[in-house]
């Protein structure tokens, strides 16, 4: 069984010291956690950082999972620089496609918010929190207040009631950092699907060899309904995980195209 590489190793240390840093020491994810480019705490550099940073044990153990599976073999074929210039090539672009998506999608609630509050109204509510936010939308409190300010629209106490609600609700969409090395752990699947379609894998639990390619796509799917389950109120994240299988064909187009002897 051949070892694993040092900058994967490196890798590995690196996301788990970050998580008990974050989890029990110092929260990290208020200021180095992907923002929105509409949310006043972005910072450029949390390109970089996000993708050391993971809401949960599992989601941390997946995304190492993925690189421990597949980094060494491409770092070999590749070497330590080439390799991490990938890993972080493809953790950027995903964060650049999710932040792209979710300026277009919040630009659009925002323009929703502000038409809002020129004309405020119970029918003009349940329109807003229907289209822009459904578990929002359907919440208990909702409900209520809605019923509420249906029989009594013209009391200004509801009327600014529900104004801070479209506000406060807004505010939480760009508000809400986007955490994990997933990015650049998807580019890895899809680099060692791309590379190594027919390498035959033996796993836990399954009693046949699986190639690669079908694995690859598995685990892909997998990982992506898992983010988007974990990820109710977030109807974009999914795009984080496409963005680094994105700009990982992208760059191995472009190292062919030039016919670098890179494996």
């Amino acid at each position: 069984m051949l070892s694993i590489t040092p900058t994967v190793r490196n890798l590995l240390i690196l996301n788990v010291l970050f998580f008990i840093v974050d989890s029990y020491v110092i929260d990290l994810t208020g200021g180095f956690a992907l923002r929105s480019f509409l949310s006043p705490a972005f910072m450029p550099y949390q390109f970089v950082t996000y993708m050391f940073l993971h809401g949960s044990l599992g989601h941390l153990f997946s995304n190492m999972f993925g690189l421990f599976m597949f980094g060494p073999l491409l770092e070999r074929m590749w070497g330590p620089k080439r390799f991490l210039f990938f890993y972080f090539f493809t953790g950027i672009g995903a964060g650049l496609l999710f932040s792209g998506i979710d300026y277009f999608e919040n630009s659009r609630v925002r323009e929703a918010v502000e038409i809002y509050t020129q004309s405020p109204s119970p029918d003009a509510l349940v329109d807003f929190t229907s289209k822009y936010g459904r578990a929002f939308h359907e919440s208990d409190f909702m409900r209520e207040f809605s019923n509420q300010f249906e029989e009594n629209p013209a009391n200004s106490q509801y009327i600014q009631q529900s104004i801070n609600i479209v506000t406060t609700y807004y505010q939480s969409l760009i508000n809400t950092p986007m955490v994990g090395a997933s990015g650049a752990i998807f580019g890895i699947l899809m680099a060692f699907g791309l590379l190594f379609p027919n390498t035959e894998l033996f796993l836990l639990f399954v009693p046949f060899p699986v190639k690669a390619k079908y694995f690859v796509a598995f685990y892909g799917l997998y990982e992506l309904y898992s983010g988007i389950q974990n990820a109710q109120s977030d109807n974009v994240a999914h795009f984080a995980h496409i963005g680094g299988m994105l700009f990982a064909y992208i760059l191995l187009r472009y190292w062919n195209m030039r016919k670098t002897n890179f494996y």
